[in-house]
């Protein structure tokens, strides 16, 4: 019995148009007709319709390669941002390394476009991923809310290796960030700190909907062993004002990204370890040895390089009607800027 689900074929007839025409419509091609492929895309969206990019993907990979062996293509996308701190690019590399490694092992292979000043526009992206047969996207973090509502989702399935995107709304991969904090504080808690404080830029808390700060007090709201010192979370770092808090409020101990901390913590007559420590909320920003969180980059890529294929491999692109987040503790680092329990 004939098949009643809509095929490129029967498209075509329906149309009264080649295949090679209708494949190239509904891919985005520059070569049809405004037109016609207008036509041919509302024909597709009444038929019920869905193409395959999987099977998209494999004849671009073909026509490339001559016969060469098979491997799918995803794309890596990073926004390249003034306000980002510079100290980013280590993880961001870890991210795509983690990417590249899991891909390659299930039969992909990552390209990396960058989007913003330097890069191409969002627009431009749409058109070289389309005429490329790329339909899977990974989307680095970004410092500022990122904006990919232009691209055309009909054609894409998408993961952000952050904590939240909105514009579009799509599956999130990124560290648990709250949990994190938490094992942090108990474990300098086990090391005999009693008076934590915490160092932030406000973005930094801001964009991850406060998740550091809030783990921070309620920690130390449950734990009334340990000294409660005010957050010192400010818009940008600079060392008078961290050095007025840090005499006025006297932490044993401070969690920051900001690794420079230690410099004026010395500064004030702090010797680290023997006397206070220091702990990096993400040792790949870290500029000195120091103890901290591996918030473990090449893991988050590997993970949302898993779960695109996933979304490929079941033929699901668009904007998932209940995006879902993917959270992934970090990993304790030991260094020199922390005491150690003795054996």
């Amino acid at each position: 019995m004939a098949s009643d689900v809509p095929t490129l074929r029967s498209l075509a007839r329906a149309l009264g148009l080649s295949r090679t025409t209708v494949s190239d419509a509904l891919r985005g091609s520059p070569r049809v007709d405004p037109n016609t492929a207008s036509r041919v895309k509302k024909a597709a969206r009444e038929a019920g319709y869905r193409r395959n990019p999987l099977a998209g993907a494999l004849m671009s990979e073909l026509r490339r390669s001559r016969g060469a062996a098979f491997r799918g293509v995803i794309a890596a996308i990073d926004f390249n941002e003034p306000n980002r701190p510079a100290a980013a690019a280590a993880y961001h590399k870890e991210l795509v390394s983690g990417a590249e490694e899991r891909a390659s092992e299930l039969g992909f292979k990552v390209e990396r476009f960058v989007v913003g000043n330097g890069g191409v526009s969002v627009q431009r992206l749409d058109s070289i991923l389309q005429s490329r047969g790329i339909h899977g996207v990974v989307l680095l973090p970004a410092w500022d809310e990122p904006d990919l509502t232009n691209l055309d989702w009909h054609t894409f399935a998408g993961i952000y290796t952050d904590y939240i995107i909105e514009h579009p709304a799509l599956h999130s991969v990124c560290p648990d960030h709250y949990r994190s904090m938490l094992a942090a504080l108990q474990r300098l808690a086990g090391l005999g700190y009693r008076q934590p404080g915490l160092l932030l830029q406000k973005h930094q808390d801001e964009r991850l909907q406060f998740r550091w700060g809030a783990a921070f007090r309620a920690f130390l709201e449950n734990h009334p062993e340990v000294r409660a010192v005010p957050p010192l979370i400010v818009e940008n770092f600079t060392r008078e004002e961290f050095v007025k808090w840090f005499r006025k409020h006297k932490p044993d101990v401070v969690i920051s990204h900001h690794s420079e901390a230690m410099d004026w913590m010395e500064s004030c007559g702090a010797r680290i370890p023997e006397t206070h420590g220091f702990v990096a909320l993400n040792v790949w920003m870290k500029t000195r040895p120091c103890a901290g969180l591996d918030l473990q980059p090449r893991t988050l890529g590997a993970r949302a390089t898993e779960l695109l294929i996933a979304q490929l491999q079941r033929n699901e692109t668009g904007i998932p009607e209940w995006p879902l987040t993917t959270t992934i503790p970090a990993r304790w680092v030991d260094g020199p800027s922390v005491r150690q329990l003795k054996p």
